[in-house]
């Protein structure tokens, strides 16, 4: 029952490919153990229990780890997008673009100018 309240929760962490995952039920309250790729990822996780339990469930118990914090994600840029629709998506804000520009110095000569299929880091801030 509790496992059903949660599978979009569930759905997600496979879309996601969340490595070494694990989720049982026991007396009540599902248990959910994986590790993320990104902080962004297990954010998006985390997000959809919100959603789905409230702030503090407590028929869920998740132990979410994160791969790769070095960064808060990684990000393939697709056609139409900029830097600030990029920064909205992730910090909910598109003054920020700065950051992930200066974090991809090394790729990006101007912030105006970005391409298909770029990898770009999106900064922990």
């Amino acid at each position: 029952m509790v496992k059903a309240k949660y599978q979009a929760v569930l759905e997600l962490g496979e879309a996601l490919n969340i490595q070494n995952g694990d989720v049982k039920e026991e007396n009540g309250q599902l248990q959910i153990h994986g590790t993320a790729n990104t902080p962004y990822e297990k954010d998006l996780l985390w997000n959809k229990i919100k959603e789905l339990g409230g702030e503090n469930p407590s028929d869920l118990m998740a132990d979410i780890k994160v791969a790769d914090a070095s960064v808060y994600h990684r990000h393939i840029v697709k056609s139409g997008e900029t830097l600030g629709k990029i920064a909205k998506q992730y910090y909910g804000s598109p003054s920020k673009y700065q950051a992930i520009f200066k974090a991809n110095s090394d790729i990006l000569k101007n912030p105006d100018v970005i391409h298909p299929d770029q990898e770009l880091i999106i900064p922990n801030l």
